[in-house]
């Protein structure tokens, strides 16, 4: 049975499953779901997994296949894709397994208008269901390289902050295996920061910028133990995922990143999941704060529906800190174009030139938001029907107050993506199934860190002896 599925963003499953037929049968449905909707070309990137190349190779057969034109943009970060099939108007291939292990891997994919929906993953898994015409001859020939992408990426902020927004600021880039790398120390280093480029690995690292790996955790820590650097950034494998560390080697949360972001562009209506901490609302800096499903799908959705009502600045972002930019914003060096989907840039930028702004530390500036704590878990190895039946009960009032005793009482719940309970003296609780793997997610709110920590040990146990009970 194929571990391949479409999850919260795009196409994921083990590379032994991806390369090859798979790659090319996926990328081929697409093309065919997509065909009729403008110039018939497609920007192919990847990041920098051994499999990726081989697989965006696969992509672009399957392109010429089905009579469309492959630019190969090579190892760029899934933003800059996103850019350059926008300057285009072409669909995007990116191949990437963005913050999962290396024996994974994936396929994001683009319409000429940008991520694709819910309703096209339906429409590529039709075409796939339909299979394809075999009998043509596939084109063998090389793609048509774009050397210049990721220059036109870099250029999209250079031209918008100005250059010594980050003078004086000791920044250490973790360079790891982000596709983004060497790209984010010269972007630093051009806006007047002093970078110290750290950690670089020849293998790749999946650096999960939500759920924190302890290996990292304690990497990032010693780093910063020695007083050199004011903050430290990376990001995920595709760099559409942002990871920030004040100088003691806090990590700030995601949907921290998101809020100081959203107050430095001036946004006046912000697009969240449910999983975002509810300081949003509790700032009141903004008009509007609109909640959505889990999945950068649905809070592109959610910005576009924003955009057709009053709102003049839309932007969107995720608990994991990928931030989407829905309205052209004007900065002190020139405009910001839109770009609605998921970028790293853009929070690590933002954040760094909010702290020199506030002559404070990045540690002074989150406290001053007072954003509460938050934590978050898994169950691996859960199955999807075993996590579904636990949270069918949790929709049950008479099951919920009694399993929910032990912590407290609710005072509302939110059925939108699993179940958010939000309990007395200000806590939240909320259990989903992952999109993305066999796994049952736990998230908690509170005061402080240990409350939340505490929240989410409780609530993993108790939902694994529930789920035992009923088997």
């Amino acid at each position: 049975m194929s571990s391949l599925k479409f999850g919260t963003s795009g196409l994921r499953g083990l590379v032994v499953d991806l390369v090859g037929d798979a790659s090319f049968a996926y990328a081929s449905a697409f093309f065919r779901s997509v065909s009729g909707d403008g110039p018939r070309v497609v920007v192919i990137g990847r990041d920098l997994r051994d499999s990726s190349p081989d697989i965006a190779a696969t992509v672009a057969r399957a392109a010429a296949a089905n009579g469309v034109t492959a630019i190969e943009c090579g190892a760029l970060p899934t933003p800059a894709l996103a850019l350059e099939a926008m300057r285009r108007s072409a669909c995007a291939v990116m191949v990437t397994g963005s913050h999962i292990p290396e024996d994974r891997n994936g396929l994001k994919f683009y319409r000429p208008e940008g991520e694709i929906t819910k309703t096209d993953e339906v429409a590529i898994l039709a075409a796939l269901q339909e299979g394809a015409d075999t009998s043509a001859p596939v084109d063998t020939s090389p793609a048509t390289p774009e050397l210049d992408a990721l220059e036109r990426y870099q250029r999209r902020y250079t031209d918008a902050f100005p250059s010594g927004i980050l003078a004086g600021l000791r920044v250490a880039v973790y360079q790891q295996s982000s596709v983004a790398r060497d790209l984010l120390a010269d972007l630093l280093a051009g806006l007047g920061a002093h970078v110290t480029p750290i950690g670089r690995s020849a293998t790749f690292v999946p650096i999960d910028t939500e759920a924190h790996r302890p290996e990292d955790v304690a990497f990032i820590r010693d780093v910063m133990a020695s007083g050199e650097f004011d903050a430290l950034v990376t990001t995920d494998g595709d760099a559409d995922r942002p990871l920030v560390a004040d100088g003691a080697g806090g990590i700030v949360r995601g949907d921290v990143l998101g809020l100081i972001t959203a107050r430095f562009l001036g946004a006046d209506t912000v697009v969240v999941p449910v999983t975002a901490g509810s300081a949003l609302e509790q700032s009141g800096g903004f008009r509007e704060v609109v909640r959505t499903k889990v999945g950068s799908p649905f809070v592109i959705a959610g910005m576009e529906q924003a955009k057709r009502g009053e709102a003049a600045t839309v932007v969107g972002f995720e608990a994991n800190g990928g931030f989407l930019l829905g309205s052209d914003v004007a900065l002190a060096g020139g405009i910001l174009p839109a770009l609605p989907t998921r970028d790293a840039m853009l929070p690590i930028l933002a954040t760094l030139a909010a702290m020199r702004a506030a002559g404070t530390s990045l540690a002074d500036l989150v406290t001053s938001l007072d954003a509460g704590e938050m934590a978050s878990d898994r169950l691996p190895d859960t199955p999807s029907e075993r996590s579904s039946a636990f949270l069918g009960r949790l929709r049950e009032e008479a099951f919920r107050l009694q399993f929910l005793r032990p912590i407290g009482a609710p005072e509302s719940v939110d059925e939108q993506d699993g179940i958010r309970i939000e309990l007395d003296g200000g806590r939240t609780i909320h259990f989903r199934a992952s999109g993305n793997a066999p796994e049952l997610r736990c998230y908690a709110e509170a005061k402080s860190a240990r409350e939340a920590q505490e929240l989410v040990r409780w609530g993993l146990v108790a939902a694994a002896a529930h789920m035992a009970e009923a088997n």
